[in-house]
Order: C-alpha cells, then structure tokens, then sequence
C-alpha cells in the first residue's frame, strides 16, 4: 500500500488545486500511470502512480486546495477496488462513517488527513465530524453546520466541494427588498438568479487566473509605471518577410513572424540602455548581463510568459523556433517550470487580436515591457508636399519610474524603432 502525495512543485510553490482525477476508486493502476492534474499558479502538473495497485481512497477532490507532501489518495496492493472497505470491515467499524452522533467518538482518520475538531457552527449542535480545514473555513464562512453536509470521501471526510454542494442546494436566494416573506409552500428561486430575478452565472477562478490578477494588482501598487508610446514604419521588415520567406522556410523549416525582428531589436536596445534590464531588490539595483526575453502568450487557462533564453546568442531561426515551441507547449498546458521563469524584459503583442493601441502592464520584478500592435496602413506626410500610405504599427514601452527616467525610456523606445525600420542594423548591433 501507498500513498498518493502531492509532490514537490518547485520554486517558490508550496500548494496546488486539484484539476481533475483521471482515476476512481477501484481503478487498478500501474507504476508511472498518471492519476490526476494539479493545478498551479503557473503551470499544470501530473501527478502519477508510485507503484502499482488499486485505487483503495481519494481524499481529495477535484478543486481542493492540497498543500505540497499532502495525502491525497491511497493505492491499495488488492487484487480489487474494495481493499478499503475489506480493512475496514475486518477491524469491525463502518467504511464511510456518516456525520455519527454526537456522544460517538470518532474514528481516527488514516495517515494524511487531519481530524477536525469541532467549532463553529458544528460545534454549538455538539457533532463530531472529518473535516479539511478548507471545508471548516468555508462552513463558518456560509454559516453551515457540518453535522448536516454529507461528505463523498470514504472515509466521511467532508471536503470544500461537499460544503460548497450543501450551501448551493440548501441556501434560498436573497428575497427582494419590497417583497413579502416567501411562503412555506412556496420554492425558493434558482440559485444561479441574481436578487432582480436575472440569470446569472457563478464560476470559481482558476489558480492560474488568481494569480494573475493578483500579480497584475502587486505589480500597479509596487512600480512607478509609466507608458511611452511612438510609431514604426513596418515597410523595410515587410518587403524582407515578402522576399525571404519562402526560402527561410525551405532552409529552416519554421515561418519568418515579427517576433524575431522585435527580439533582436529588443535585446540591441537593452544593450544600448541597461537599465530597462534591470531589478530592483531592496535598496539594491540588479543590472542584468543576459538577456532572457519573455514572450507573452495566450492561452485557454490564462496568460503565461514563456522565455526565450540568451536571445542576444540566437539566430532569426532559433528565435523563431523556439517562440513557436513555447507556444504550442502553452496552449497545450505543457509547460514546465523552468520555461517561465526569470525573464528580464517582456514582449507582448496585443496585433494580433486587432488592438491598435494600449499600456502593458510590467511582469513584476522586470522593469519594461514592450507592447506590439496591429499593423494599419495610415497616410505619413514624406515632406510638406507628399503624403504616401505606409504599413504603421504603434509600439508601447511600460516601465518602472523608480529607476528609469523618462529620458531613458523615450530613448530606449526610439532604438527599438531605429532597428525595426533598419532591419539590417539588426545584425550588428541586435
């Protein structure tokens, strides 16, 4: 018999969700098997199968907050899916005690889970339960007894999704201000309605996107963020896409995109001013030597940031390669840990969703990031007399006012356009 424990997420990470199990109790698995996807607030993880068995007990449930090390199943070595009940038959107590009595002692929960004494509103009706802390902050939270919550775990343990179950089932919708007091013959109306009677639709935040806007919050209120726009004439890098990507693609393999163009760019200007390469720890300045350049990407479970590592060392194939890599390892929630982390400057590119114009917001702890946008073709006066249309993409720099001046910044800005419209200045100095 063993455990199936949450493992060790890497840096920085001490817990997860449970995504979704892949596997029931009773389910025979093999060593190596997957068993279930844990959710964290970068990336999902599998957790797999230690040795073979069958599945004797899940702990917990898909959307349970589970900390690193925790319990949260049990592999039985049986030639069956009742091992549990067998063991528990054979000492004589019930499998899935059911909200026992109160004068009944309860058992003792299996290794991995924590009894939960009695507080709150269980406490005041005297019932002694198996409860997460989750469940038991919840419970209080919503004001719910959990003598009253049935519990799926076959162990009786009560679990947040039993609580939450309970209070969308038992709790009626907010009556309106002006309305008599619903009558006891009558029904309370659909949770899922607002207090005017309209529909609405309650879904729980992913970890991913919590973190998110938890990051996005903590970067405004901790930078002195500051956005400085200008405009790139696009004409010299289309005419090279036009003529060399054909061939580019024959020899190498992967498309000629704008991100190599603005990578290079990127990377010669930090060159130029190192400050928007930098961090700031404490009262301490960290000028950065390398130069990792993140690449904002969209994906079905939320933005992520992956890097591409010393981007100054790549060729345009490289670049692109490993862009479109990341890519399809984001949108198929493959990334691993390693792929996101310290970045030194973030490009995003909100063209290629239609936005003409915006202000990045910075990846915390980098100090720039440079927004992209779409390409439009606008009338730019040439001289006093002639006015030619020309392919136009408006560029946006957020940075840290903390460390960059503005100076510094407009300049900063002005090499990235410099380089963009001189593409062959990216060879020597990108």
């Amino acid at each position: 018999m063993s455990d199936i424990k949450v493992p060790d997420l890497g840096e920085s990470i001490t817990e997860g969700t449970i995504h979704k199990w892949l596997v029931k109790e009773g389910d025979r698995v093999g060593q190596g098997d997957v068993l279930a996807e844990l959710e964290t607030d970068k990336v999902n993880l599998e957790i797999s199968a230690e040795e073979s068995g069958v599945i004797s007990a899940i702990l917990r449930r898909d959307g349970d907050n589970v900390a690193v090390g925790e319990v949260i199943g049990v592999i039985g070595g049986g030639g069956s899916g009742d091992a549990g009940e067998a063991s528990a038959a054979d000492s004589g107590k019930p499998a899935a005690p059911q909200a026992p009595a109160a004068a009944a002692k309860p058992e003792a929960p299996p290794a991995g889970t924590l009894a939960a004494a009695p507080e709150g509103p269980a406490a005041e009706s005297g019932a002694a339960y198996l409860a997460s802390p989750g469940a038991r902050k919840l419970a209080r939270e919503r004001g719910i007894d959990l003598g009253e919550v049935g519990a799926r775990d076959p162990i009786g343990r009560i679990g947040q999704a039993d609580v939450r179950d309970h209070g969308a089932a038992a709790a009626p919708a907010a009556p309106k201000p002006a309305a008599p007091a619903q009558s006891a013959a009558g029904s309370p109306p659909p949770a899922a309605r607002a207090a005017d009677g309209k529909e609405t639709e309650r879904k729980r935040m992913s970890r991913r996107r919590l973190t998110i806007a938890s990051r996005l919050v903590e970067a405004q209120h901790t930078a002195a963020m500051l956005t400085t726009f200008n405009e790139v004439d696009m004409t010299a890098i289309l005419d090279i896409r036009k003529r060399r990507k054909d061939t580019f693609k024959e020899k190498h393999d992967i498309g000629l995109g704008f991100m190599s163009f603005f990578t290079k760019a990127v990377v010669g200007a930090l060159k130029a001013y190192p400050l928007l390469n930098a961090e700031i720890d404490g009262e301490d300045l960290i000028l950065k030597k390398y130069y990792d350049i993140g690449i904002a990407v969209s994906a079905k479970e939320g933005l992520v940031v992956p890097v591409v590592r010393e981007a100054d060392r790549l060729s345009f194939p490289q670049i692109e390669r490993q862009i479109a890599e990341l890519a399809s390892k984001a949108r198929a929630n493959t990334l691993a840990l390693s792929d996101l982390q310290g970045g030194t400057f973030t490009i995003t590119n909100g063209g290629v969703f239609g936005s003409l114009l915006s202000t990045p917001i910075l990846n915390a702890p980098q100090v720039g990031i440079l927004g992209m946008h779409k390409i439009q073709l606008r009338p730019i006066a040439i001289d006093e007399v002639t006015t030619v249309n020309k392919p136009m993409m408006y560029i946006a720099l957020s940075y840290d006012h903390r460390i960059v001046d503005g100076a510094e910044a407009v300049s900063f800005l002005v090499k990235v356009k410099e380089l963009l419209e001189d593409p062959e200045a990216l060879l020597l100095e990108g």
